[in-house]
């Protein structure tokens, strides 16, 4: 089992990149303080998208990640924005 790595992108209307912006502080931070978080990235690119790197220890790690940002405000915000993710074990 090998590191998990997750990049792409998440694209947002321009009205809700306001919103966007200022959830991305908690999101991250909590993203980063999880357990098997090697890496976790969500960097403004261009007007409106928002360029996403995750690297995970395992497959369970990444797995209790997806869950619990399911469950976090975070989701409640962007789970209609389209996201082009592509996921990869390394």
């Amino acid at each position: 089992m090998g590191v998990i790595r997750l990049t792409g992108t998440l694209t947002c209307a321009p009205a809700e990149a306001e919103t966007v912006r200022a959830a991305l502080p908690e999101h991250i931070r909590l993203s980063r303080a999880e357990p098997g978080c090697l890496a976790f990235d969500v960097t403004e690119t261009a007007r409106c998208e928002f360029t996403v790197a995750e690297r995970f220890v395992d497959r369970a790690a990444f797995d209790a990640h997806q869950a619990r940002t399911r469950a976090s405000d975070w989701w409640r915000v962007t789970s209609h924005m389209p996201r082009s993710f592509e996921v990869v074990e390394e």
